[in-house]
């Protein structure tokens, strides 16, 4: 039997458990995982019957591969979920599809609202130009905009930073509307300290021309409607009845049927390697206890840091670059309330009349909160109680130890209560019923420090045959789940055949086009 030892059990390393064990032949697959969590970054968190998302994901892919994989495992609805029946509101689903009122594993089809908060107003995610938008901007801004976007066409700047890549494509004036500050607070650096490959593919394509041939090809008739889909723009997507880490609580459970191990709270510490070509072994903590366990295949999807931190024989450089590597950090603060004072004005029916949206990011420059989540529009099964309470989750960008993670979780919750009640969320810190604090350690990958000499830490892991990267911190990549899937389909795909080459895996998300588009 080959040993394949997989270290995280998030996503890529569920996913590259899972395949290999259904489509290999005599390997012992073994995943350890630090934590008591399945899925990682996409786990979700059950307080008191609430479930928290950490994050807020989207299942939407156009990779055939990927969407066949999700139903595999969680079948796509047959029948209308809880808030869909209240409601009356129709929704795609599939014949002999398992009903959501009956059976927990089902994926749910969901509309995607998401929107800013700029100012007290709402503008759409990504700006539209549409008449509300330039309603909600005045006369005054709407001009400052579309001269300031004229300025940009024509002097382009060389894209040096990630500030260079947003005013190219939206003019300066949207640019310090709705990038600049909050770009600064989602990495703790300006966006002129931040590499424009952060922004090439968060939203490949979106430029205001891009937005204005969108909003041609929608309303003039007889024009034909061959948009590309970006990430940004899908209107609708799939998510689990029991929010994401339902998916991957499912999977670690096909993989122990197949007879495969998880281990959970069990830290790697350690990567022994004999020469410059393998990994002979992991070394792992488990009950304090320091254990070896010897491998013929090593997956790894824990930080690309952390991995060559535990490598012995590294040389010095590449010991430099791989401790020099930013991530940022994140905080929510789950709150349950009974009702917040943002008004529904959109056509969008919701139970209680609550704003539609998934999420908000918020541009307001006197607070720390970077987004907020509304759990009751992910899925109705998110929140116990769903037609008398609401349960948000208020999202902080940090980086570990600094002063706001410091805080403790009463002095964090206080803290984030009180901006929002300066906002006008809610009247009071007392109209909150209940609240928990959850904080995820490298959420993001970030683009600067040592990033631009990442592609030596790349050509030094790919010198190690047996040793594959794989997801989002595995490679210090901002990758979406499909994209973390893929790297795991590439490296089971070449286990398998005996490639050597390990390009192909590298390779995902990198391209200037997004992968979801066929």
């Amino acid at each position: 039997m080959k040993k394949a030892l997989i270290i995280g059990a998030g996503p890529a390393g569920l996913t590259a458990a899972y395949e290999l064990l259904k489509r290999g032949k005599d390997f012992e697959v073994t995943v350890f995982e630090e934590s008591g969590d399945m899925g990682g970054i996409s786990r979700t968190v059950n307080y008191k019957g609430n479930r928290m998302d950490m994050g807020g994901h989207r299942f939407f892919s156009k990779v055939g591969r990927v969407n066949d994989w999700w139903e595999m495992m969680l079948p796509a609805q047959g029948s209308p979920a809880y808030d869909d029946i209240l409601l009356g509101r129709r929704v795609k689903l599939k014949k002999g599809g398992p009903d959501p009122e009956k059976e927990d594993r089902v994926m749910l089809q969901r509309n995607r609202v998401s929107r800013i908060l700029y100012e007290g107003k709402f503008y759409d995610y990504p700006i539209k130009l549409s008449f509300e938008t330039f309603r909600s901007f005045g006369f005054l801004t709407t001009l400052e905009v579309g001269f300031s976007y004229l300025a940009s066409v024509l002097h382009k700047r060389e894209e040096h930073s990630l500030e260079d890549f947003y005013v190219n494509r939206f003019g300066k004036k949207l640019y310090s509307m709705f990038f600049e500050n909050y770009t600064a607070n989602l990495w703790g650096r300006h966006p002129r300290d931040i590499d424009p490959s952060w922004g090439a593919q968060r939203v490949k394509g979106m430029s205001i021309l891009a937005i204005i041939k969108d909003v041609i090809t929608k309303n003039l008739p007889g024009l034909k409607k061959n948009r590309k889909v970006e990430t940004s723009l899908i209107e609708s997507f799939s998510y689990p009845k029991l929010g994401p880490g339902e998916l991957w609580d499912v999977t670690a459970a096909e993989i122990e049927k197949m007879g495969g191990t998880v281990k959970r709270h069990a830290r790697v510490t350690g990567v022994v390697t004999d020469t410059d070509s393998r990994v002979i072994s992991l070394k792992v903590t488990e009950d304090g206890k320091e254990k070896e366990y010897p491998a013929d295949y090593v997956i790894s999807s824990m930080p690309l840091k952390d991995l060559i931190g535990g490598m012995n024989s590294v040389p010095d450089p590449i010991a430099e670059i791989a401790a020099g590597l930013p991530y940022r950090d994140y905080m929510t603060l789950g709150i349950l309330v009974k009702k917040i004072n943002l008004k529904n004005l959109t056509r969008i029916r919701t139970i209680s009349n609550i704003v539609p949206d998934n999420w908000v990011y918020v541009h307001e420059k006197k607070v720390r909160l970077g987004r907020f989540q509304i759990y009751n529009n992910w899925s109705p099964y998110l929140v116990k109680d769903l037609k008398n309470t609401l349960w948000i989750g208020l999202e902080y960008f940090a980086n570990e130890g600094d002063k706001l993670w410091s805080l403790s979780d009463e002095q964090f919750t206080r803290f984030a209560i009180r901006e929002i009640v300066g906002m006008g969320m809610i009247d009071s810190p007392g109209d909150v019923l209940d609240s928990h604090v959850e904080r995820v350690k490298k959420a993001y990958p970030a683009y600067f420090d040592t990033y631009d000499r990442i592609n030596a830490l790349v050509n030094y892991v790919n010198r190690f045959d047996n040793l594959y990267c794989v997801g989002r911190n595995g490679q210090h990549r901002y990758n979406n789940i499909d994209h973390s899937m893929m790297t795991s389909f590439l490296t089971v795909d070449n286990i398998l055949s005996g490639r050597k080459d390990k390009s192909n895996i590298w390779n995902v998300n990198t391209e200037k086009e997004y992968h979801e588009s066929k």
